[in-house]
């Protein structure tokens, strides 16, 4: 957007309307693949500061206040400051108070003498010889030799802003194209293949021939358990039995218990 107001095209001259139009072709020609990529890498560059650098860079803050500022500022203020204030109450005390006394009493009535007598006759002859052998030839190269020379330069750099900020805005009507074609050729069909085919052929192939075929195997899987069963048990007979200890069997424990009881009673 223009932030000035510009200037009629006719009274441009002939170098603005002849260097308008193929600046402006190269610049789109140019520009629009570098916006391309410049769209690509600022949302790489977002993703990576936002869930990446942001938080190392608040680590290595802490970190580093931690090791460096915190010490230097104790340092600062217990040790560098007090040291600081008495110095520079003796360096006051040493120097600034004569050398107050000295410009005063001495240098300032001295600067003063050399002022009315010396320097000002001085200043204005070499005032009067650098405006004649400097400011004159000065004025001169900035009339006939600079100022055109900047005009044109003037013209041709705000051609080539003009052109570079028309191409950009092309270049960003590119890019949003691109990404909305890519989007309409790719995205959307494929979400599409995958919620109207992919996911019905899933659930069929899941219902229909994965949980048969694990019914199958869990079938097979059991049967071959029995086999190995079965044929343990005709190779080495069958499998003992645990024993269970009865409570009221005379070798449990509550037997032994009530049998020593009853000996004791019966002895007594």
């Amino acid at each position: 957007m223009d932030m000035e107001k510009r200037p009629d095209p006719a009274a441009e001259g002939c170098l603005v309307t002849a260097i308008r139009l193929p600046l402006r072709i190269v610049m789109v020609v140019v520009v629009v693949p570098l916006r391309l990529v410049w769209d690509a890498l600022v949302a790489v560059g977002r993703f990576v500061g936002r869930w990446l650098l942001l938080p190392l860079a608040r680590a290595i803050g802490w970190v580093l206040y931690g090791l460096l500022v915190w010490p230097c500022l104790m340092l600062w203020r217990y040790v560098l400051a007090p040291v600081g204030r008495g110095l520079a109450w003796l360096g006051r005390v040493l120097l600034v108070v004569p050398a107050v006394w000295l410009y005063v009493h001495v240098l300032a009535p001295v600067g003063r003498a050399l002022r009315d007598h010396v320097l000002v006759p001085l200043g204005h002859g070499l005032a009067w010889l650098v405006r004649v052998l400097v400011g004159v030839p000065l004025v001169a190269l900035w009339t006939y030799v600079l100022a055109p020379i900047g005009r044109a330069l003037g013209v041709v750099l705000r051609e080539i802003w003009d052109a570079l900020c028309v191409a950009w805005r092309i270049a960003g009507y590119v890019s949003r194209a691109v990404g909305r074609a890519l989007r309409w050729l790719i995205v959307d069909p494929l979400r599409w293949v995958y919620r109207t085919v992919l996911t019905p052929v899933g659930h069929v192939v899941r219902d229909y021939v994965l949980r048969p075929v694990g019914r199958v195997a869990a079938s097979v899987r059991a049967a071959a358990r029995q086999a190995r069963a079965d044929v343990r048990r005709l190779l080495f007979g069958p499998a003992p039995e645990p024993r269970v200890a009865d409570r009221r069997e005379p070798g449990g424990p509550q037997g032994r218990s009530l049998g020593s009881s009853t000996t004791a009673l019966t002895k007594d």
